[in-house]
């Protein structure tokens, strides 16, 4: 079967004398479709990176591999993480899942069915987990662990401190526009972080109220998601907020990232990205999405095939006006075009 795409180029955008901005591919790298909320986990899709990883380094893109504990431990991915270390061509960063990072402590009746987020263990419990597994990676791969993504998205000021504590130097877990209340953890607690109002770009975190910038030295680089047009002006309204809500879900915002024949949506969203003048996009995904059956959404062979398709369009078509890095490199430019102005 043959796939046609529609794509619509704008005409009045220039793409020429465009300077290098920054795109950014996160990996959550993590076990077997966990959407399923299996009891044993299973690692079968790091067998299933180097196709993606070969894609980026020929389009000179540089992905940062999130990675939780079953990846941490899996030979496989100890393997590739190594060799892609090695060459220098992938970053390695940190990816917790609190249910089943040590030290288990159970939280729930069913943590494997529940997956509590870390943010409702206690601080003493989320203090070992974190140093459990950032120590676990910097003994298994050799490197200093300084960029993060919360498990489940679930992030807070607690959490922020703790990262800074360790040395961490960039996180990822903002997700402008969308809130998580609705996505339980705990039963008994209050589900995930609502970042509704949250920055939509790059920004040093306050450690007393991560919803806005500070003087740390933790970078927040949010993932790339377009809102609904006017919404981004009027949020700061937030007696209207429930009004925009409910139009967000019939017309949701478009994020930058891996779904079933959404080219449209990525072009789209590079589009106004460039229009906004932004200094980043951020692509993300999951490990699993790259396996057949690793995830709901990407079940046969042909949808990974047709996942393939569009990150090829989509990263050709980044490629003459985007430098691809990782998040420490964007972490590292970030601070050189804040002293620079």
């Amino acid at each position: 079967m043959v796939r046609i795409t529609m794509i619509r180029i704008d005409t009045d955008e220039d793409l020429t004398n465009t300077p290098a901005r920054s795109f950014l591919i996160t990996v959550d790298t993590e076990g077997d479709n966990l959407w399923s909320q299996p009891t044993q986990i299973t690692t079968r899709n790091a067998n299933y990176l180097q196709r993606f990883q070969t894609l980026c380094e020929i389009h000179g893109v540089r992905p940062t591999y999130l990675v939780n504990y079953e990846m941490a431990i899996c030979p496989v991915f100890r393997e590739f993480g190594r060799d892609v270390l090695e060459r220098k061509v992938a970053e390695i960063g940190m990816h917790l899942h609190a249910w089943n990072s040590p030290p288990l402590v159970p939280l729930t009746a069913n943590d494997s069915r529940f997956h509590p987020y870390l943010i409702e263990y206690p601080y003493e419990l989320m203090v070992a987990k974190i140093t459990q597994m950032t120590d676990l990676l910097e003994d298994t791969f050799g490197e200093k662990m300084v960029s993060h993504r919360a498990g489940r998205w679930a992030f807070n000021e607690e959490y922020a401190r703790i990262l800074a504590e360790k040395g961490y130097k960039v996180d990822s877990s903002v997700t402008p526009f969308h809130s998580w209340k609705k996505y339980p953890g705990d039963p008994s607690r209050q589900s995930g972080t609502d970042y509704y109002h949250f920055p939509d770009d790059a920004y040093l975190l306050d450690l007393e109220d991560i919803s806005r910038p500070g003087s740390s030295a933790l970078l927040e680089v949010p993932v790339t998601i377009i809102p609904v047009p006017g919404i981004k002006k009027l949020r700061r309204w937030n007696f209207l907020s429930p009004i925009f809500r409910a139009f967000d879900k019939l017309v949701p915002p478009r994020w930058l990232r891996a779904r079933p024949n959404n080219l449209n949506v990525l072009l789209y969203v590079i589009q106004k990205a460039n229009r906004e003048n932004r200094h980043y996009i951020q692509y993300s995904l999951h490990s699993s999405e790259l396996m057949p059956g690793g995830s709901p959404k990407f079940r046969e062979q042909s949808h990974i095939d047709n996942l393939y398709h569009d990150m090829e369009i989509l990263f050709t078509m980044v490629k003459d006006r985007y430098e691809g890095v990782t998040l420490r490199e964007y972490h590292d430019k970030f601070l050189r075009y804040q002293r620079t102005g």
